[in-house]
């Protein structure tokens, strides 16, 4: 073999180890009920992103939209993976018209140098998880907060923060989506489905990431109509942020980009200390996504909520949920 052939060889093999390594670190992102609703197929230099329709939550998401946002943090997860192996990468979202599941197709272009941000970015993404305990933390400062808006705007996407009102506002909508859902048996059984011992192996929400009693929360969390073994205080948490991840549009590319944002927004929060949980409900059913919509005065479609709290102060981490193998979410050809 003649030595350019040699550094031919040597450098799709490094580009397949970088790929491989990316759709890998993409499987830590958050989703959905953690149904990882993702596939990744690998071709010579280029990595495809798709959706997965039978890895999604139907009855809570019926036109896939917080799937497609689960998809777009995975591809951001991918995108920091390359940056931290030292590529740029060509983006292309929602590549072929034809076929919408077709989300995002990334191809190695030339090397970079490797910045410390995006290291630690990488890094971070093995910390990153989401904790649902309350916390009677102290206030996010107004610096932390914006270099957190600054993350997802970087994204393609906005970070409305509440005010003390508009979170009233907030809670009566999460209130009455929470009833809207209780009162729906589908519903029920699907939840039921996603947190119990019946669903895949490495995905759901284990009973160790759920609260063993009701929260004290001004905003109402998830309700998987039954309690787990994580400890929960019974203080009240009286100091969280509220903000809208909203975005221009209200389609795939929409909530692909606001995906996107969301893990760029998450990874920095986790960096300054800070704890996200993203509270979907109120996006799930149209009239209390209508309500969240008029809380961003025109700015845009809204995505999800999130709740921005300090980091506990004891210092204990909520358990990681479970992932799927890599060998279920990664096609090689």
């Amino acid at each position: 073999m003649s030595t350019e052939a040699s550094i031919r060889a040597a450098d799709t093999r490094a580009e397949g180890r970088a790929l491989s390594t990316a759709a890998t670190t993409a499987g830590h992102a958050p989703s959905i009920h953690n149904t990882q609703p993702w596939r990744w197929r690998l071709t010579g230099n280029e990595l495809s992103l798709y959706l997965v329709h039978s890895r999604r939550a139907e009855v809570t998401d019926p036109d896939s939209r917080l799937a497609v946002l689960s998809c777009g943090a995975a591809l951001h997860h991918a995108l920091v993976s390359l940056a931290a192996d030292g590529w740029h990468t060509i983006l292309e979202r929602m590549p072929d018209p034809e076929h919408p599941h077709h989300l995002a197709r990334l191809r190695l272009d030339h090397r970079i140098p490797v910045t410390f941000e995006a290291r630690r970015h990488r890094q971070t993404i093995g910390l990153r998880h989401t904790d649902r305990r309350p916390t009677a933390s102290t206030p996010t400062d107004a610096e932390q907060l914006n270099a957190v808006v600054e993350a997802a705007a970087s994204a393609g996407a906005g970070l409305h923060i509440l005010r003390p009102d508009q979170v009233l506002e907030l809670a009566s909508a999460a209130d009455q989506a929470q009833r809207a859902d209780n009162a729906d048996a589908a519903w029920q059984a699907e939840v039921n489905y996603w947190t119990g011992g019946t669903r895949p192996l490495g995905s759901g929400i284990p009973d160790a990431a759920i609260g063993d009693r009701a929260t004290q929360t001004t905003v109402p969390g998830r309700d998987f109509g039954h309690h787990g073994d994580l400890p929960v205080s019974a203080a009240h948490e009286n100091a969280a942020t509220f903000a809208i991840l909203y975005g221009p549009e209200d389609d795939e590319a929409g909530w692909l980009r606001a995906g996107e944002a969301l893990s760029a927004a998450w990874l920095t929060a986790t960096e300054l200390g800070l704890s996200v949980l993203p509270l979907s409900a109120t996006i799930e059913v149209a009239i209390t996504r209508e309500r969240i919509r008029h809380l961003l005065s025109g700015l845009g479609h809204p995505h999800l909520v999130l709740r921005l709290t300090t980091g506990d102060p004891a210092g204990t981490a909520a358990p990681h949920t479970p992932r799927l193998p890599a060998e279920q979410v990664i096609e090689r050809f």
